[in-house]
């Protein structure tokens, strides 16, 4: 199926009317943000050229040769998860899920360019987020039980891990329910470990990752409060969004797994917040229920600072998000659109565009570089 899947997509679908821009000489995605459009009949990464200022001009729409999805229950958020799109430094790949088909893409990255090379399952059902060290790649798949599967990254391109699918004992269908889903899978920053945050069972799962790329057979299981939802590190701080409580915590990975937290969670008084990125020295949080993003500083000794509560405003169902250089770009679930801002010396954001994504109704996943 996938070698079939592959050889049908390796068509560029240029957007009508604009011409790409030129490939870089180097591959990764220079001066590109990427956008997955995540439509349930054909999932599609919209590339995008970033200008100078920060603007974005139309440089095409790749095809992954899978279908999109959208969970049970959802409304701005089809997949409910962070890091469904990711790229992979050193190894210029762009890898999307395919909620709907139950595999994953790989695209080789060159430019604002994309080239699909390979198709795979994602061993398990309806995945949603991708993690990466080195080079491990796990997918986190959000179906039935709740899986994460592993794979090798090789010259030649993914390889999937033998015996490395870890269940997370839920009880989904295999479309599940957005409150349901597991949000995101993360390697700590030394690769030791590896995260997963399970909304309704208000649990970090930590396993264990061996030399050879294998999980524990067991995860540690966290109890923290609230939705557990998205998160990242700052240095080896673990900076963890609660959805219920609209709140950044800090937390420090223990050695055997478990979780000591380090800061009570500092609320941005908005509603909904799911999802964080860091751009400069500030962290990025969208709030989906107040359609807002809040700037939060978050140190390396854990320490959490509310800066602005409204950085920015008026996002209709802010959900996914990503930054480069000085620049935050934010998906807008509600009406398909991704909207850029300039980010000041002092985290400050300031309004550059607001574009649509191509069949950008159900997007969900976006990569800035």
């Amino acid at each position: 199926m996938a070698g079939a899947a592959a050889a049908a997509v390796a068509v560029l679908l240029s957007t009508p009317g604009v011409p790409a821009h030129a490939a870089s000489d180097r591959e990764g995605p220079q001066h590109a943000v990427f956008v997955q459009n995540n439509n349930p009949s054909a999932n599609a990464i919209a590339a995008y050229h970033r200008n100078q200022d920060g603007t974005l001009t139309p440089a095409g729409t790749f095809a992954t040769g899978g279908r999109g999805g959208r969970a049970g229950g959802s409304g701005s958020d089809p997949l409910a998860s962070q890091g469904s799109l990711l790229f992979i430094p050193g190894h210029s790949l762009l890898v999307a899920v395919n909620a709907g088909s139950d595999s994953i893409s790989a695209f080789r990255v060159r430019g604002d360019q994309l080239h699909l090379e390979q198709v795979l399952p994602s061993g398990g059902s309806f995945p949603v987020s991708l993690g990466n060290h080195g080079d491990l790649l796990y997918v986190l798949n959000a179906g039935g039980t709740g899986t994460v599967s592993g794979f090798r990254i090789e010259d030649a391109g993914l390889e999937p891990i033998p015996g490395s699918t870890r269940s997370l004992g839920l009880a989904n269908a295999p479309t599940p329910f957005f409150l349901s889903s597991p949000a995101q899978v993360g390697f700590t920053p030394d690769g030791h470990d590896l995260l997963v945050t399970t909304k309704t069972h208000s649990q970090v799962d930590v396993f264990r990752v061996g030399s050879g790329g294998e999980l524990s057979a067991a995860p540690v299981v966290n109890a923290v409060p609230g939705v557990p939802f998205a998160f990242l590190f700052v240095g080896n701080e673990l900076a963890l969004v609660n959805a219920a409580g609209s709140s950044v915590a800090t937390y420090e990975v223990n050695r055997d797994g478990t979780l000591t937290q380090d800061r009570a969670p500092v609320g941005d008084g908005r509603a909904a917040a799911c999802w964080i990125v860091r751009v400069g020295n500030s962290e990025f949080v969208d709030n989906t229920g107040s359609n807002d993003v809040s700037q939060y500083r978050v140190g390396a000794d854990g320490s959490v600072t509310l800066v602005n509560p409204v950085a920015a405003s008026g996002i209709a169902g802010a959900i996914d998000a990503a930054g480069a250089d000085r620049f935050l770009y934010v998906q807008a679930g509600l009406d398909g659109t991704v909207s850029g801002f300039r980010v000041g010396e002092d985290g400050s954001l300031t309004f550059l565009q607001t574009l649509a994504v191509p069949f950008g109704a159900s997007q969900e996943g976006i990569v800035a570089g």
